[in-house]
């Protein structure tokens, strides 16, 4: 696309050039040559002296000052008769030039014609980084690229609902998110049943949050329901939507429903119980369970503000990799905090791994888990699961 610029550059210059240096020819005035002027200015002098006019000394000299003139003026016609010089339309010439070039790498979009190429060449190996997550992944600019290659696309070749979908996607990820709602409402008038369009549709418009695009998102995520009636990140929207909304009922209806569905080792499982904890409703948590009611002084909170609380529990035999961990910025005063099974760091290495234990409360000032220099802790007496939920009491104090 940069050549069709370059060439259309080059032709004006050489119109310019050619305005410069092509040669033009004087007008024809009706007028008297220097010769014939010459002549007729001394025959009246001759004729002034012969009528007495004019002594023999004046003519003499009034002749031979017309003589002179007369050869000026011959001088000077010679020289502008001379061929025409070509350095001032060169100089002319390259200063055009220059001034254009200056003005278009100011001003012009060559990067952006040589971005848009690239950009439509990569088409493919874009796709499929994003998609099937092949390669390193898709940069900001790059992402922007891709965007640009589907729009290209999408005009050459008319609507084409993937293309639709994955602009809408990239839009919603750089937080356009009207944009990506229009792009996807384009995919649906060519595909109104897929799901995996449905989700991103209705998660694009519960970003808008008003009761029209919360209506709408409603109605996309009951589609993929009547279909997919065990669909889990339908089911996740539906509760998200109706908290929106303040419908809290049907929100904690479709978020106990949801982890009815969702293995415990889903990283959703723990953050759909906090959200029914926070709507007042008690959740079963299955497996074991350390209650644990921490005293933390408030002259060690104090003292460190910016600090981090580790609560972990290790076997009293085994590896020493926790088998349950929480973290959370240094509490004051009393508190009480859990530990399950859930709450593993590593899969296969939970509570469930050992029946003896201890707990450990430790303040640490670096944010990690190791214990550095300056950290406080405090560690439990060794702990017997003889039952499924065990309650312990700790004090952390400088």
């Amino acid at each position: 696309m940069i050549w069709p610029v370059l060439i259309a550059a080059l032709c004006m210059l050489l119109f310019t050039a050619l305005c410069l240096f092509w040669p033009r020819r004087a007008a024809n005035l009706p007028q008297q040559t220097p010769s014939q002027l010459f002549e007729e200015r001394l025959q009246l002098l001759a004729l002034a002296r012969d009528s007495g006019e004019l002594a023999e000394q004046d003519f003499d000299s009034a002749a031979q000052e017309l003589k002179s003139q007369f050869l000026q003026k011959t001088q000077s016609a010679a020289v502008l008769s001379a061929k025409p010089s070509w350095q001032l339309p060169a100089v002319l010439l390259v200063i055009v030039a220059v001034l254009v070039g200056a003005i278009y790498s100011l001003s012009g979009h060559y990067q952006q014609l040589a971005d848009w190429q690239q950009a439509q060449q990569n088409l493919k190996q874009y796709g499929e980084r994003a998609l099937s997550n092949q390669g390193e992944p898709l940069s900001e600019q790059e992402i922007e690229w891709f965007a640009l290659a589907l729009r290209t696309r999408l005009a050459k070749e008319g609507d084409d609902a993937v293309a639709w979908m994955l602009l809408g996607r990239i839009r919603l990820s750089q937080g356009a998110v009207e944009q990506a709602v229009a792009a996807f409402e384009r995919a649906l008038r060519l595909t109104p049943e897929r799901t995996p369009l449905l989700l991103s549709y209705a998660q694009a418009l519960i970003l808008l949050a008003d009761d029209a695009s919360l209506a709408r998102a409603g109605r996309a995520v009951a589609k993929i329901l009547t279909k997919e009636p065990k669909n889990s990140d339908a089911l996740s929207l539906m509760a998200l939507i109706a908290y929106e909304k303040g419908d809290l009922a049907e929100a904690t209806s479709a978020w106990q429903l949801l982890l009815t569905q969702l293995p415990q080792d889903d990283p959703r499982y723990s953050a759909v119980q906090q959200r029914l904890k926070e709507l007042g409703v008690k959740v079963e948590v299955a497996g074991r369970i350390i209650n644990v009611r921490l005293n933390v002084a408030p002259e060690l909170k104090q003292a460190n503000p910016d600090a981090s609380l580790f609560l972990f529990a290790r076997a009293v035999d085994g590896a020493a990799l926790p088998l349950a961990v929480q973290r959370i910025p240094l509490p004051e005063g009393k508190v009480e905090l859990q530990l399950t099974e859930q709450m593993a760091m590593q899969a296969g290495w939970s509570l469930a791994n050992s029946d003896q234990v201890q707990v450990v409360a430790r303040m640490s000032l670096s944010g990690t888990v190791e214990q550095r220099p300056g950290d406080i802790q405090t560690v439990s007496d060794t702990l017997q699961f003889t039952q499924q939920s065990l309650t312990i009491s700790l004090t952390l104090e400088p």
